[in-house]
């Protein structure tokens, strides 16, 4: 279990809210002990807390990025045929930092764009940053397997692995949404894409 949170700022004359991205992790140390990470770049701030099970070193530290830097990534879950797609792309020249699964969705967004998330077999919750062309890739397993929580506001959108981290980030008000408590009440379960809060989606 890792966690990631992040910002991406809409106003050109604000940048991203660094502080409240190492809010949200700090809240969420719980889930990766071992390690942390921040990258800001341009309108986006992405953040990491790392629990070590492949790759230990310091190389499978996350934010990650590709070989010029302009690429990053931050993962949370495992890709199971992280393998056989690491050697696919080290044929067509890619070159590697680490050992660890996660750097494997550089590489081959690199090669396929965003239907890269096609090719995965895994259970994740993934935030791609793509600085050139300043698009942000948030993605979640199919099966919902690992959380995604976020909210999108006048100042921009702010998401995180835990919905108390998302709280800490300070861009919204949390209020309570009575659908999905009437729903929570009903069913024993809030339906996606609602939540407990009015505003944040998962």
């Amino acid at each position: 279990m890792c966690g990631i949170a992040g910002i991406l700022s809409v106003r050109p004359d604000a940048p991203p809210d660094h502080q409240a991205v190492r809010r949200m992790c700090n809240a969420m140390v719980h889930r990766g002990p071992d390690d942390h990470g921040f990258r800001v770049d341009g309108p986006c701030a992405l953040g990491h807390r790392r629990l070590s099970i492949i790759d230990l070193r310091p190389e499978g530290a996350q934010p990650m990025t590709n070989e010029d830097d302009s690429i990053a990534v931050v993962v949370n879950g495992e890709i199971y045929n992280f393998r056989e797609l690491r050697r696919e792309l080290e044929d067509k020249g890619h070159t590697f930092k680490s050992r660890s699964d996660s750097e494997v969705c550089l590489h081959l967004y690199e090669e396929d764009g965003i239907d890269f998330l096609d090719r995965l077999r895994g259970m994740f919750a993934i935030a791609l940053w793509d600085g050139p062309r300043r698009r942000l890739v948030l993605a979640r397993d199919r099966f919902g397997k690992k959380p995604l929580f976020y909210h999108v506001g006048d100042d921009g959108l702010a998401f995180a692995s835990e919905l108390g981290a998302l709280a800490a980030s300070g861009h919204f008000e949390p209020r309570a949404n009575l659908d999905a408590i009437d729903a929570f009440l009903c069913l024993q379960y809030v339906p996606s894409p609602s939540t407990a809060f009015e505003g944040v989606k998962k």
